[in-house]
């Protein structure tokens, strides 16, 4: 993908293999501990076991500014829950015993700090993770976590945002591994009727400064707008409307929407 990337990356393969099939990959997420730490592992297998190709687990936060409602709703009554960071690995290590599929963990980046960059870097290692998704670290703030990662050789997946200039573009693509996560909207996340037209536009300019694997993300909630995205991009994430599913069907309606997303059927 880049000079960073150059060792192996568990989620760049399964992205490639999902495009060199003839479509990209479907990225789905889910908060750890929502409803319960075992429900919330039940449906991430559920996921994978339905079409899902890469998992982005998010851990749960006190602070979640990127989150919309559905998301935060989720990841609220986890704590409240009585999630703690260890759940967090408890649960990549269940699921990984499980599937195949390769398992990112999205995280704010004071929890990583406080419980310290190279014990959490090596906690997901031994659980079998695959890297980070950091949505509140830039890379030129990153160098803790780029020293980290390149000791573990886990991946690392930088956001870019339309408003992004080329340069911090191609920051972004330089830093990443694994893929770089195209924002499509300058909102939060969740469910939209359309997804913003400048998606394309962003990640055709970051494939300009020299991306080749890039995942959209941020209001995709439908198999046509799964398809839409996978048309230019490597791959399609979603979130909420997974959240969403398991929220009101448990982890057979979420089995069931990413079976949906998959297939469109």
């Amino acid at each position: 993908m880049t000079a960073a990337a150059q060792r192996s990356s568990p989620v760049e393969l399964a992205i490639s293999t999902r495009r060199q099939a003839g479509s990209g990959a479907l990225i789905g997420y889910l908060p750890v501990g929502f409803p319960d730490l075992d429900t919330s592992i039940e449906a991430a297998v559920a996921l994978v076991e339905n079409g899902v190709d890469v998992l982005e687990l998010g851990l749960p936060y006190s602070d979640p500014v990127m989150d919309g409602t559905v998301i935060q709703q989720a990841t609220q009554a986890a704590l409240a829950g009585g999630f703690r960071l260890r759940h967090g690995f408890e649960a990549v290590a269940a699921i990984t015993a499980r599937v195949a599929a390769p398992v990112l963990v999205m995280t704010y980046w004071n929890p990583v700090v406080q419980f310290g960059v190279d014990r959490f870097a090596d906690e997901l290692v031994t659980a079998g993770g695959a890297g980070l998704i950091t949505p509140d670290l830039i890379p030129d703030e990153a160098g803790e976590w780029l020293a980290t990662s390149d000791r573990t050789g886990l991946d690392r997946v930088f956001l870019a945002a339309p408003s992004s200039t080329d340069a911090r573009l191609a920051q972004a693509v330089e830093k990443s591994r694994g893929f770089v996560y195209a924002v499509s909207t300058m909102g939060i996340t969740g469910a939209r009727s359309d997804v913003d037209t400048a998606a394309r536009g962003l990640v055709n300019r970051l494939r300009g400064v020299g991306a080749t694997s890039t995942c959209v993300g941020l209001g995709i909630s439908t198999p046509e707008q799964v398809r839409e995205v996978l048309a230019y991009a490597d791959g399609a994430i979603v979130g909420s409307m997974l959240v969403k599913a398991l929220q009101e069907g448990g982890v057979d309606a979420v089995g069931r929407a990413a079976a949906h997303l998959a297939t469109g059927k």
